[in-house]
């Protein structure tokens, strides 16, 4: 080989020299998993256990800490948690007539659950709501020997609609909340939320709400209850309670659930006129809040908006 073509092999292997080590570096820069799904680096991604926290409450529970992650998030978010799956068997909801809506709570083995642990009385409470957190409803369904949950759903308009199903399956020691979707066809606009108040009315009853929720914190509601301008002091039992409360939040419909303080018999807690609830709420911002509460042999459901305010810190 004469010297031009040493020359020539020479400078091709500085330029591999040159083009492994670039690469070697660009390794260190950008590992596969700071990697976006379009190819592209991401930017600042956390490392994996570090997350920053952005809200809080893991499915099931109403306290501890102000994170949101994808394993630790409000109840009713995720159709499956931890091995299990709520699955529809009915998908779809008819409006003004009455749907046979049948679903399944699937185990971690893939068989439907067929034994539970019973929370405010009921094996299974399944709240059903449109997606803009009109027409709810707090219903029980009934079980059948295969594992397969029934009930007669009616909803009185189309839409979108959102259903949860809150339980705790017998072997669990806490309680999960599972979403899913289910449509009713036809013509739909959404209600603007109401805005945020402290008195409504239902049903002949005047409800009114005091103390404030804010995000991070654990935050007393009062809820009085009076008919004709008195009040209220004979309540009579609901799922374990002179009131159930259940509070959505506005956007993603992020299920929280809300304890009682106190219940009946315990020597301390009156049947009214007042109803005190203890909550935590993820995050700041607009919540639809509805209490179920019992009188003269027939439960009534008060609605109201509230604002939660962010945590001074």
């Amino acid at each position: 080989m004469n010297r031009s073509g040493v020359t020539r092999l020479v400078a091709y292997a500085l330029g591999l020299v040159v083009v492994f080590a670039g690469a070697a570096g660009l390794g260190k820069v950008i590992s596969p998993a700071a990697v976006t799904a379009a190819g592209q680096p991401a930017a600042a991604l956390p490392v994996p256990g570090h997350e920053e926290a952005t809200g809080h409450g893991q499915s099931g529970e109403t306290g501890g800490g102000h994170g949101e992650t994808a394993g630790h998030l409000p109840g009713g978010l995720q159709v499956s948690q931890d091995g299990y799956r709520l699955k529809p068997v009915t998908t779809t909801l008819a409006a003004g007539a009455a749907t046979d809506f049948a679903f399944q709570i699937l185990g971690p083995n893939g068989a439907p659950v067929t034994r539970y642990t019973p929370t405010h009385e009921r094996d299974l409470h399944l709240i059903v709501v449109r997606r803009d957190l009109a027409g709810f409803q707090h219903v029980h369904p009934t079980l059948g020997t295969d594992g397969t949950w029934r009930i007669p759903l009616t909803v009185a308009a189309p839409g979108q609609y959102r259903i949860f199903a809150d339980f705790r399956p017998a072997e669990r020691t806490q309680a999960l909340t599972l979403g899913v979707d289910a449509p009713a066809a036809g013509s739909y606009t959404p209600t603007p939320l109401p805005g945020a108040v402290r008195t409504t009315t239902v049903d002949g009853y005047t409800v009114e709400l005091a103390g404030d929720l804010i995000a991070g914190r654990s935050s007393k509601v009062t809820l009085r209850v009076s008919r004709d301008g008195k009040p209220v002091t004979d309540l009579q039992p609901y799922l374990g309670a002179y009131g159930h409360l259940v509070a959505l939040r506005d956007g993603d419909l992020a299920y929280l659930h809300v304890h009682p303080d106190g219940e009946p018999g315990d020597g301390r807690t009156a049947p009214g006129p007042d109803v005190t609830f203890v909550a935590e709420v993820p995050s700041g911002g607009a919540y639809r809040l509805y209490l179920d509460f019992q009188h003269a042999g027939r439960v009534h459901t008060a609605e109201f908006t509230a604002t939660a305010a962010e945590e001074d810190r």
